[in-house]
């Protein structure tokens, strides 16, 4: 083949596939053998897309007379597709690192809420921030991401909790998805809480009658392209059938159901979100062995986040319950003032500690099935042909290490690449 292509990375010690028949998530026993090339090279052509992924002699064979804007020789190294994360809320202004000294001695996330801390906190703090102010610090944020080998992000609003503040939400969103390389996937989660002075019934209104329709004017006009819509249905927060009626409002827009379920009581979200063919529902803390079933038979993802059940000390998520009956289970840092983490790395770590999961199920979940979560399955998650070219190269010789060694992904990640550009070169030779 003697056309140029983007990228070659060639003669990796290890070439991590996740998987390589078009799977659009992997269960069971998907999960217990992820696809892994010993000696493989990876194409990605001039589109950014993935034109070979497979044995090192095969591809340089196939591309003998073929020229690249690019050569990394991987020798002694792995590569991986790039992680996604499933859920984070990355926009917001003010500090809560007071109310972590609060939880640390003994407030719960309620009682926070209630001394007018959490998310009302961020609210106002957001709700006053002018939008180039929350640009740039999204922006650092989502680049200390991509560092830590994200290259696909979920991205909510939802503190606002009006309409101005969260169009202007969606809008730094937007902005960065046109300025970053990242790749982002945007939720409006103007359902985050019940704004102060508001009753459940007023809120839910204001969202069907006032924000959502500016919403759908705005992506009818091309100015705004939202992908996901959620609520964060809960005791003393929305019930069961706000939660119904703001979701069908969403879904009849085109929009994903991916929601906040069954976090701190037991509500029957997950079988809400079941019925409603909800894509996802993330948090499932107390979820029921009924609302476990409903989703592995509606194939609705679950995204567990580990570092919320940690911070918080809440009951770790029922991650081995939900496997062995077939859910796809997913990831996200859940990155807010409340839970301070940019790093997939560390949340895959502490899937396998507190959650019993294994790594290569922690890995599928941070890859794949996080990608399916996000509707993203048949372009990103994996390396396979004409999936986008993400993926991050290790300094290691096992991919296992990126999990194993808590806190070393800044050692471990040598570049990151989005589709055929290396977007991050961590060359520790600078450093001398």
């Amino acid at each position: 083949m003697s056309s140029n292509h983007r990228l070659l990375v060639r003669n990796a010690k290890q070439v991590v596939l996740i998987c390589s028949n078009g799977e659009k998530y992997l269960t069971k026993h998907g999960l217990q053998n992820l696809c892994v090339i010993e000696n493989g090279s990876v194409v990605i052509g001039s589109d950014g897309l993935i034109k070979a992924a497979g044995p090192a002699e095969t591809i340089r064979a196939q591309y003998a007379g073929a020229t690249f804007d690019k050569v990394i020789d991987a020798t002694g190294m792995c590569v991986l597709p790039g992680l996604v994360d499933a859920h984070t809320h990355p926009v917001w202004a003010g500090d809560r690192v007071h109310e972590f000294a609060m939880k640390l001695a003994g407030a719960t996330y309620m009682d926070v809420h209630r001394a007018g801390g959490g998310i009302h906190f961020t609210v106002e703090h957001t709700r006053a921030a002018a939008a180039s102010d929350l640009l740039s610090s999204l922006s650092g944020r989502l680049v200390r991401m991509q560092r830590a080998g994200t290259t696909l992000v979920e991205c909510k609003s939802g503190y606002g909790l009006e309409l101005q503040t969260e169009l202007k939400m969606l809008d730094v969103i937007e902005a960065a998805r046109r300025a970053l390389p990242i790749n982002i996937s945007l939720t409006y989660c103007g359902a985050h809480a019940v704004p102060k002075g508001k009753t459940v019934a007023e809120a839910t209104q204001d969202i069907l009658q006032v924000q959502l329709p500016r919403l759908k004017q705005r992506m009818s006009a091309g100015t705004l392209s939202v992908d996901n819509i959620d609520v964060f249905c809960e005791q003393g927060v929305f019930d069961l059938g706000s939660t119904r009626s703001i979701l069908q409002a969403g879904r009849d827009m085109g929009l994903n159901i991916n929601f906040h379920g069954d976090e701190l009581h037991p509500m029957n979200s997950a079988q809400l979100g079941a019925e409603l063919g909800a894509l996802a529902i993330s948090h499932l803390e107390e979820v029921t062995d009924e609302g476990i079933a409903a989703m592995a038979k509606a194939k609705t993802a679950a995204v567990l986040l580990p570092t919320t059940a940690y911070i918080l000390r809440l009951p770790q998520p029922r991650a081995r319950d939900m496997l062995e009956a077939g859910v796809i289970v997913a990831l996200g840092s859940d990155f807010n003032p409340n839970a301070y983490c940019c790093s997939m790395p560390i949340v895959m770590h502490l899937a396998c500690v507190n959650m019993r999961m294994s790594m290569p199920e922690a890995l599928a979940a941070a890859t794949i099935n996080a990608a399916y979560a996000l509707g993203r399955s048949h372009t990103h998650g994996s390396l396979e042909v004409n999936k986008h070219g993400d993926l991050l190269i290790l300094n290691t010789t096992r991919w296992e290490h990126l999990i194993y060694q808590l806190g070393g992904h800044q050692e471990l990640i040598r570049y990151v690449v989005v589709k055929g550009n290396v977007v991050h070169d961590n060359d520790k030779t600078m450093d001398l």
